[in-house]
C-alpha cells in the first residue's frame, strides 16, 4: 500500500542535527498517522507516494520544523517561587508553574530551566530542537488504512508532537 493522506504508517528513524550529531533514534517501528497531528507537515508531506521498504532522506530547516529560537520566549522569574530543589533542565508545563510567575507567559509552552541564579531562574519556552536544522533518515516498515478512532483522534497514538523533550545532556526525546 502507498502512503496516502489519512493513512497509518510504521517508521524507524535516525534523527541528526547539521552538525551530524544524534539527536533521536527510533530502532523500533512505531505508528504515526499521515495527516493528522503526529507528525510535522514536511514530514508528512515527504512520505506521501512512498511504500513499505522505502527510505528517505529529510533536511528540515527550522520553519519546517521546530521555528526560530525566540529570545521572546526566555522569562525570568523569582527564585523564591520555585521549589529548593529545582535543577538546571528540568521541564515545567505551562499550566502547572508556580504561582506568581509573570502572568504573560503562555500557559501551553513546555519551560526547560536554562539557568538559576541566587535571586531568580531563566525559563525557556522555546522547543530544545528550536533554531536547529535537523537531518531526519527514515525508513518505512508498514503502511494500513487508519481507523475511525484514529482519524477522530488525529493520531495513532504516538505523536511526535507529543514526545517529551529531555533536559540538556539527558535521554533522547522519547
Amino acid at each position: 500500500m502507498e502512503i496516502t493522506p489519512r493513512c497509518v504508517v510504521a517508521l524507524t528513524w535516525t534523527l541528526k542535527d547539521s552538525m551530524g550529531d544524534t539527536l533521536d533514534t527510533l530502532d523500533e517501528p512505531v505508528e504515526f498517522l499521515i495527516g493528522g497531528d503526529d507528525l510535522l507537515p514536511r514530514i508528512d508531506e515527504a512520505l506521501q507516494g512512498h511504500q513499505p521498504g522505502d527510505e528517505i532522506d529529510l533536511n528540515l530547516e527550522p520553519v519546517d520544523a521546530f521555528g526560530d529560537f525566540d529570545d521572546q520566549m526566555l522569562f525570568l522569574e523569582p527564585r523564591q517561587l520555585f521549589p529548593e530543589a529545582l535543577e538546571e533542565g528540568m521541564i515545567f508545563e505551562g499550566h502547572t508553574l508556580p504561582e506568581g510567575v509573570n502572568p504573560g507567559l503562555p500557559r501551553d509552552a513546555l519551560y526547560t530551566v536554562a539557568d538559576i541564579y541566587p535571586d531568580h531562574v531563566v525559563l525557556d519556552g522555546n522547543h530544545p530542537l528550536a533554531g536547529i536544522s535537523l537531518r531526519l533518515a527514515i525508513k518505512v516498515h508498514a503502511v494500513r488504512e487508519a481507523t475511525p478512532e484514529e482519524l477522530q483522534q488525529g493520531s495513532a497514538g504516538a505523536g511526535f508532537f507529543r514526545v517529551t523533550p529531555s533536559a540538556p545532556g539527558g535521554q533522547q526525546l522519547h
